[in-house]
Protein backbone atom coordinates (compact mmCIF):
# COMPACT_ATOMS: atom_id res chain seq x y z
CA UNK A 1 0.00 0.00 0.00
CA UNK A 2 1.52 3.33 -0.87
CA UNK A 3 2.01 5.87 1.75
CA UNK A 4 -0.67 8.27 0.87
CA UNK A 5 -3.03 5.48 1.00
CA UNK A 6 -2.34 4.27 4.69
CA UNK A 7 -2.25 8.05 5.90
CA UNK A 8 -5.54 8.02 3.90
CA UNK A 9 -6.68 4.63 5.80
CA UNK A 10 -5.97 5.73 9.39
CA UNK A 11 -8.73 7.47 11.61
CA UNK A 12 -9.44 8.33 15.36
CA UNK A 13 -10.51 5.12 17.00
CA UNK A 14 -13.11 5.64 19.74
CA UNK A 15 -14.34 1.71 20.12
CA UNK A 16 -11.56 -0.77 21.09
CA UNK A 17 -12.42 -5.09 20.72
CA UNK A 18 -10.90 -6.16 24.04
CA UNK A 19 -8.47 -8.37 22.02
CA UNK A 20 -5.09 -8.16 22.98
CA UNK A 21 -2.41 -6.80 20.22
CA UNK A 22 0.20 -9.54 19.25
CA UNK A 23 3.39 -9.37 20.96
CA UNK A 24 5.40 -9.19 16.95
CA UNK A 25 2.89 -6.45 15.78
CA UNK A 26 3.48 -4.22 19.26
CA UNK A 27 7.44 -5.09 18.70
CA UNK A 28 7.17 -3.26 15.10
CA UNK A 29 5.24 -0.91 16.49
CA UNK A 30 7.79 0.20 18.53
CA UNK A 31 10.53 -0.27 16.27
CA UNK A 32 8.92 2.11 14.45
CA UNK A 33 8.72 4.62 17.18
CA UNK A 34 12.83 3.92 17.77
CA UNK A 35 13.88 4.68 14.02
CA UNK A 36 11.83 7.64 14.08
CA UNK A 37 14.02 11.06 13.10
CA UNK A 38 14.31 13.48 15.66
CA UNK A 39 16.20 16.89 15.82
CA UNK A 40 20.40 15.95 15.38
CA UNK A 41 19.50 12.47 16.31
CA UNK A 42 18.93 13.29 19.97
CA UNK A 43 16.34 10.71 20.50
CA UNK A 44 14.51 12.30 23.48
CA UNK A 45 11.72 9.86 23.27
CA UNK A 46 10.90 7.40 26.66
CA UNK A 47 7.84 4.80 25.84
CA UNK A 48 5.40 3.19 28.63
CA UNK A 49 3.92 0.35 27.18
CA UNK A 50 0.45 -0.03 29.52
CA UNK A 51 -1.42 -3.08 28.72
CA UNK A 52 -2.14 -4.83 32.26
CA UNK A 53 -5.54 -3.37 33.97
CA UNK A 54 -4.08 -1.87 36.89
CA UNK A 55 -1.90 0.21 34.69
CA UNK A 56 -4.75 1.29 32.28
CA UNK A 57 -6.64 2.18 35.22
CA UNK A 58 -3.67 4.70 36.50
CA UNK A 59 -4.14 6.26 32.74
CA UNK A 60 -7.83 6.49 32.88
CA UNK A 61 -7.44 8.68 35.53
CA UNK A 62 -5.55 10.84 33.66
CA UNK A 63 -7.70 10.68 29.96
CA UNK A 64 -10.51 8.81 27.90
CA UNK A 65 -9.22 6.36 26.11
CA UNK A 66 -11.82 4.36 25.07
CA UNK A 67 -10.96 0.96 26.72
CA UNK A 68 -7.83 0.74 24.27
CA UNK A 69 -6.19 -2.49 25.53
CA UNK A 70 -3.15 -0.89 25.19
CA UNK A 71 -1.91 2.50 26.03
CA UNK A 72 1.42 3.82 25.16
CA UNK A 73 2.87 7.25 27.10
CA UNK A 74 5.12 9.03 24.95
CA UNK A 75 7.40 11.02 27.38
CA UNK A 76 10.13 13.02 26.40
CA UNK A 77 13.29 13.65 28.19
CA UNK A 78 14.65 17.31 29.14
CA UNK A 79 18.03 15.75 29.37
CA UNK A 80 18.31 14.15 25.82
CA UNK A 81 16.65 17.16 24.07
CA UNK A 82 17.74 19.01 21.36
CA UNK A 83 17.84 22.81 21.97
CA UNK A 84 18.00 25.07 18.47
CA UNK A 85 21.16 28.01 19.20
CA UNK A 86 19.64 30.38 16.84
CA UNK A 87 16.58 30.85 19.27
CA UNK A 88 16.81 28.65 22.01
CA UNK A 89 13.50 26.72 20.84
CA UNK A 90 13.18 23.31 22.74
CA UNK A 91 12.65 20.33 19.94
CA UNK A 92 11.20 18.06 22.14
CA UNK A 93 7.61 17.97 21.53
CA UNK A 94 7.92 17.63 17.99
CA UNK A 95 10.65 14.96 18.27
CA UNK A 96 7.98 12.73 20.18
CA UNK A 97 5.20 13.46 17.78
CA UNK A 98 7.80 11.98 15.11
CA UNK A 99 7.91 8.84 17.32
CA UNK A 100 4.03 9.32 18.18
CA UNK A 101 2.95 9.74 14.14
CA UNK A 102 5.47 6.12 13.44
CA UNK A 103 3.76 4.04 15.56
CA UNK A 104 0.68 5.14 14.72
CA UNK A 105 0.84 5.08 11.14
CA UNK A 106 2.49 1.68 11.59
CA UNK A 107 0.02 0.67 13.42
CA UNK A 108 -2.70 1.36 10.70
CA UNK A 109 -0.42 -0.43 8.29
CA UNK A 110 -0.27 -3.85 10.89
CA UNK A 111 -4.45 -3.22 10.90
CA UNK A 112 -4.94 -2.00 13.97
CA UNK A 113 -6.45 1.44 15.44
CA UNK A 114 -4.95 4.32 16.98
CA UNK A 115 -6.48 7.16 19.12
CA UNK A 116 -3.73 9.78 19.33
CA UNK A 117 -4.83 11.58 23.15
CA UNK A 118 -3.52 15.18 24.22
CA UNK A 119 -6.26 16.08 26.32
CA UNK A 120 -4.78 14.19 29.19
CA UNK A 121 -3.74 15.45 32.32
CA UNK A 122 0.07 15.13 32.79
CA UNK A 123 0.48 15.26 36.34
CA UNK A 124 -1.62 12.34 37.15
CA UNK A 125 0.87 10.37 34.61
CA UNK A 126 3.40 12.23 36.02
CA UNK A 127 2.47 10.36 39.15
CA UNK A 128 0.83 7.01 38.67
CA UNK A 129 3.67 6.34 36.69
CA UNK A 130 6.39 7.93 39.11
CA UNK A 131 8.00 9.83 36.45
CA UNK A 132 11.03 12.09 37.26
CA UNK A 133 10.82 15.60 36.77
CA UNK A 134 13.00 15.47 33.23
CA UNK A 135 10.57 13.49 31.82
CA UNK A 136 7.30 14.42 30.50
CA UNK A 137 4.39 12.75 29.35
CA UNK A 138 3.64 14.14 25.70
CA UNK A 139 1.05 11.97 24.15
CA UNK A 140 -0.86 9.07 25.02
CA UNK A 141 -1.11 6.40 22.28
CA UNK A 142 -4.65 4.44 22.52
CA UNK A 143 -3.62 0.90 20.31
CA UNK A 144 -6.06 -1.99 19.85
CA UNK A 145 -8.16 -3.44 17.40
CA UNK A 146 -10.76 -1.34 16.37
CA UNK A 147 -14.43 -2.40 17.19
CA UNK A 148 -16.35 0.48 14.95
CA UNK A 149 -16.42 1.49 11.24
CA UNK A 150 -13.87 3.12 9.21
CA UNK A 151 -14.67 6.98 9.31
CA UNK A 152 -11.60 7.96 7.57
CA UNK A 153 -12.78 8.91 4.43
CA UNK A 154 -15.53 11.30 5.64
CA UNK A 155 -13.01 13.07 8.24
CA UNK A 156 -11.00 13.98 5.25
CA UNK A 157 -13.23 15.84 3.42
CA UNK A 158 -14.04 18.42 6.23
CA UNK A 159 -9.98 19.29 6.72
CA UNK A 160 -9.17 22.73 5.20
CA UNK A 161 -8.26 23.06 1.91
CA UNK A 162 -4.35 22.84 0.28
CA UNK A 163 -5.21 26.93 -0.73
CA UNK A 164 -5.93 27.22 2.64
CA UNK A 165 -2.66 26.02 4.43
CA UNK A 166 -0.05 26.03 1.62
CA UNK A 167 1.84 29.46 0.71
CA UNK A 168 4.33 29.38 -2.75
CA UNK A 169 7.12 31.50 -2.22
CA UNK A 170 5.90 33.66 0.36
CA UNK A 171 3.66 34.10 3.45
CA UNK A 172 0.03 34.95 2.52
CA UNK A 173 -3.23 34.97 4.68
Amino acid sequence: MSFFKLAQRRFSVRNYKKDSVEEDKLRIILEAGRIAPSSKNSQPQKLIVVSQQDGLDKVKKAANVFNAPIIIIVCGNYQDAWIRSYDQKLLLDIDVTIVTDHMMLTATDLGLGTLWVCNFNPEIIRQEFNLPEYIEPINLLALGYADCVQSSSTKHNIRKSIEETVCYEKYKD
